[in-house]
């Protein structure tokens, strides 16, 4: 059906032969349609393809309510909204309704009235998918009116009586009928809030203001939680916990790949006249190390987590510091180098939360990851005995220095008077330009400090390495 020959009345939808499916109904069968296809259910969501898309998949076919828990910076609210996809692009609605009434069923008393007064000649609407799904941060300050609805005083005033059911000013989840809604933080829920959610998914029974209606909401009901509030011993009520249909356990990137694919996928992207930023591999793979360093650290509380932000965030500080060297020495390429991961302290430290003892400062903890994720990546391309004629050369005597102020041509000189690099670089794709040579010299030089094969000083702002 074209916008222009689509139903507007009852009477023309039930002659077209339109069938009005539940939600859950709707969602089934076009995830069934989108299987047989090959379309991917979640665009954008990396590295759950075999862990939790197949659980959310199940759960649809089943038709059953899901709870996503995990940690922060899981994508679980991402999710949650893309379900939305699922959805069929419109559906028919009373015209004018306030919590979207199927034409041939309405709940609400203000459509009965309509239907039984005008019959097939009632208008309808039709509602997108993006119109069909509401959300909800669980906060310790929401009430049942917010939820459910509350008696609304403007229309007792205009003469109405308390019992009557159009004196009713829906919440937000009558106003999601027969779409998603979706609640993060669940367990933050006061208990009694939790208890009429339990009526909505369940008994169907709602009561405003002592005034007891029947409202058979059609909505699919999805939750977010940490799994440590998400238990009988945290903030969630037994029976509510009963009602949900499926239990989906998100989790972190478990591979540096994914962790990679998030980072640039998610991160802020501008432009900057006259320059142009290259970012070599191992320098993406440092930064992603790091973030998966810190989710396994004995320093680092696991409980609160270290979300992918972490490395997006740094990922973000590093090219940023990389251009303002650039701009600075009026160079036209840009690329990040070792010493730019100390722009990361700034976008780490208030990222994570210590569970170290004793007087222990962020910074250091974070150098600490720094230097491990270095050491890991340098492992991963090299093996320190390679360099062998390379530290041979620093034993005569050779020292080479580095620096934030080094424009990168300075990197290439030095280069040329540095037997040993030249097969390293090229192991590392770092031959493209003098930018990504000087990212590539300062990796090596690093990678070779913290496998004790150099010494290093810093003199007057300006690193040497040495034997």
């Amino acid at each position: 059906m074209t916008i222009t020959t689509r139903p507007r009345t009852i009477g023309e939808l039930r002659a077209s032969g339109y069938r009005v499916l539940s939600v859950k109904e709707e969602m089934r069968k076009n995830l069934v349609q989108k299987i047989r296809n090959g379309e991917e259910l979640f665009p954008g969501i990396v590295g759950y393809e075999e862990t939790v898309i197949p659980q959310i998949e199940n759960a649809i076919l089943s038709g059953q309510d899901v709870i996503f828990l995990g940690e922060r910076g899981q994508a679980k609210t991402r999710m949650a909204r893309s379900l939305v996809n699922l959805l069929d692009e419109v559906v028919p609605v009373i015209a004018g309704c306030e919590i979207n009434d199927d034409p041939f069923e309405p709940i609400c008393k203000a459509c009965r009235d309509k239907v039984e007064e005008s019959g097939d000649e009632v208008e309808i609407a039709w509602l997108p998918r993006d119109r069909r799904y509401g959300e909800k941060l669980a906060t310790p300050d929401i009430t049942i009116s917010d939820l459910v609805g509350e008696v609304d005083p403007v229309r007792v005033a205009e003469g109405r009586y308390l019992s009557d059911e159009l004196t009713i000013h829906y919440g937000m989840i009558p106003r999601t009928n027969r779409g998603i809604f979706c609640i993060n933080e669940l367990p933050d829920l006061a208990e009694r809030i939790q208890v009429g959610l339990l009526n909505i998914m369940e008994e169907r029974d709602v009561q405003i203001r002592g005034y007891k209606i029947r409202l058979p909401l059609d909505v699919y009901v999805v939750a977010s939680a940490n799994p440590e509030d998400y238990t009988n011993r945290g903030r969630i009520i037994t029976p509510l916990k009963d009602r949900v249909g499926s239990e989906i356990r998100t989790h972190y990137p478990q591979a540096v790949e994914h962790e990679i694919q998030i980072m640039e996928a998610e991160s802020s992207h501008f432009s900057t006249d006259g320059l142009e930023i290259v970012v070599p591999q191992f320098m993406k793979e440092v930064i992603a190390e790091i973030t998966q360093l810190a989710r396994r650290s004995n320093d680092i509380s696991q409980r609160s987590g270290v979300s992918v932000r972490v490395s997006v965030s740094n990922f973000e500080n590093v090219l940023s510091n990389a251009s303002r060297r650039a701009l600075r020495l009026k160079e036209r390429q840009a690329a990040p180098r070792v010493g730019d991961l100390e722009a990361i302290m700034a976008s780490t430290c208030g990222k994570i939360e210590l569970d170290a003892v004793g007087d222990v400062k962020e910074e250091r903890v974070v150098q600490k990851l720094i230097n491990a994720a270095l050491l890991s990546v340098f492992g991963d391309y090299f093996d320190a005995r390679e360099f062998d004629q390379l530290v041979a050369g620093f034993e005569r005597g050779l020292n080479v220095q580095v620096g934030d102020d080094m424009p990168a041509m300075e990197y290439v000189n030095q280069l040329s008077k540095v037997g040993g690099l030249s097969k390293a670089i090229d192991k590392l794709n770092g031959r493209g330009s003098p930018a990504t040579i000087a990212s590539s010299i300062e990796f090596i030089l690093e990678g070779l400090h913290l496998n004790r094969r150099l010494n290093k000083d810093e003199v007057r702002g300006r690193v040497r390495y040495r034997r």
